[in-house]
């Protein structure tokens, strides 16, 4: 990691500045790196908030489209070490499929070993479209990346792709 040569200003109150020393103060960090961590999150970090997400199901699509974000920005290194682990435990069985998939798809685009824990995800029984629309099927069966047709998804659209 390179050196930090830069510094940037932000104003707050004080109520806020005693705040935030009590909170950095409490996580055992300086207020420079406590806030630092919050505003750029580790990787890891922000993958295991995404699995959370995920386990709410409320908004799955906004969850996934993060992953995609975090997804394209990892190196070759950094995806291997952010992704090494991840607690699948309460999520959805398409949830699962869909983290697998889009986790394998990145590792086999970026020329890196896809994490263990993917290989241990079952298939869905069901096949799962994209669209409710009969007529995109036979479109998606074709399209669809590997990764995504080995666990019975059928889209047209993969990590790195906006729709």
């Amino acid at each position: 990691m390179a050196g930090k040569s830069e510094q940037i200003q932000i104003r707050v109150t004080l109520r806020e500045k005693a705040a935030l020393k009590r909170l950095a103060r409490r996580a055992g960090q300086s207020l420079s790196s406590y806030v630092l961590s919050r505003a750029l999150p580790a990787p890891q970090t922000r993958f295991d908030r995404i699995l959370q997400a995920l386990r709410k199901d409320e908004d799955r699509g906004f969850a996934l489209a993060e992953l995609n974000d975090l997804l394209s920005g990892l190196a070759g290194v950094e995806l291997e070490e952010t992704l090494r682990y991840a607690d699948l435990g309460g999520l959805s069985p398409e949830a699962r499929n869909y983290v697998a998939a889009m986790v394998e798809q990145t590792a086999y685009r970026k020329g890196v070993e896809a994490p263990p824990w993917t290989r241990r995800v079952a298939a869905l029984d069901e096949p799962l479209f994209a669209t409710p629309l009969g007529s995109l099927r036979p479109y998606l069966l074709r399209v669809a990346p590997v990764a995504f047709k080995r666990r019975n998804i059928f889209v047209d659209a993969s990590v790195g792709d906006r729709v």
